[in-house]
């Protein structure tokens, strides 16, 4: 290609805008004009080592990606915060970097904006678009491995499970294969869910009625009356006496509608002879002696009467 004539390359003219300096050189750009070109005021920039953007502006989401799939090169895949977000999922913290996964044998290490993990567990990845982000199962385990906050770390396991992206049992089998480095968290955050907890409050919940010394109960169980008709989905339910537990947020009434649903709830609760104690989230935390002497006060009084014909049925 003659001098100058690279600039009418469709690689440059219709291709993408973030490209390897050997597709480039490939494309017959001098690595002199790479190099003049990516030098403080071009039009152009170094995003990696042998990855250029061909624009001089602050880089898209979209571009980051793609710039460290191909620092990472073929069989490379995104993983954690940012491959949870391609997923659709919500609950999770703004990502700080890229994390990406390569094959275990290519030498290529962690640089700038990009975290490179190389494992001998490469996942088949999905596409998101143009982009191979690994399962969720692995994302999300491999982005609660380099968390430090268990909230965090349960917000995003519940999500998973209950939007349906994946089962607390494949978030199990992913724990069991990451090895033991960073999994403590994770391991301690996915046990409440694991015994059905399906959020941050519930995992609280869940402890508090640990400490109680109240018989085991279930958690997240449809209710059916003595005709079969629906009643509710409780929090937690004690099917011994026929008691439920709610966790209700101020968030989750903030709209009318919200409102509605719940007080239509209690009443199908009170209609079918359901003792039902409810507990705002935040007073797990700040009050939990409180709502434990609630608990044992609630319990008595579903013990004290006769049981209401009401059963439960769990999800074939």
């Amino acid at each position: 290609m003659h001098r100058g004539t690279w600039t009418n390359s469709p690689l440059l003219t219709r291709g993408p805008l973030v490209l390897r300096t050997a597709e480039l050189e490939a494309a017959g750009v001098p690595d002199r004009t790479v190099r003049r070109r990516c030098a403080p005021g071009g039009p152009w920039q170094r995003l990696l080592p042998g990855v250029v953007l061909l624009h001089s502006g602050a880089p898209t989401d979209d571009q980051l990606l793609q710039g460290a799939l191909l620092y990472g090169r073929e069989d490379t895949s995104v993983t954690g915060l940012w491959a949870l977000r391609r997923h659709g999922m919500e609950r999770v913290p703004p990502p700080q970097d890229v994390h990406i996964l390569i094959p275990h044998d290519r030498r290529v290490a962690s640089m700038g904006f990009v975290h490179v993990e190389r494992t001998r567990r490469l996942p088949r990845p999905h596409f998101r678009g143009d982009l191979p982000v690994a399962p969720v199962p692995r994302a999300v385990i491999d982005a609660a491995r380099r968390l430090t906050d268990e909230d965090e770390i349960q917000a995003m396991m519940a999500e998973s499970v209950q939007r349906r992206f994946c089962t607390t049992e494949m978030l199990a089998r992913e724990l069991d294969e990451a090895g033991r480095t960073g999994t403590a968290l994770p391991r301690k955050a996915l046990v409440p869910l694991l015994a059905g907890a399906r959020s941050v409050a519930e995992a609280d919940a869940w402890r508090l009625w640990r400490r109680s010394g109240l018989p085991p109960g279930h958690w997240n169980v449809p209710i059916f009356d003595a005709n079969g008709n629906y009643v509710a989905t409780a929090d937690f339910w004690c099917d011994e006496i026929a008691f439920a537990w709610e966790i209700d947020s101020y968030r989750h009434h903030a709209n009318l509608e919200d409102h509605r649903v719940t007080v239509a709830r209690n009443a199908r609760y009170v209609a079918a002879g359901i003792v039902v104690l409810q507990t705002l989230p935040s007073r797990l935390r700040t009050e939990p002696d409180q709502v434990l002497r609630e608990l044992h006060a609630a319990f008595r009084t579903a013990q004290a009467r006769p049981r209401p014909n009401v059963a439960i049925r769990r999800a074939a």
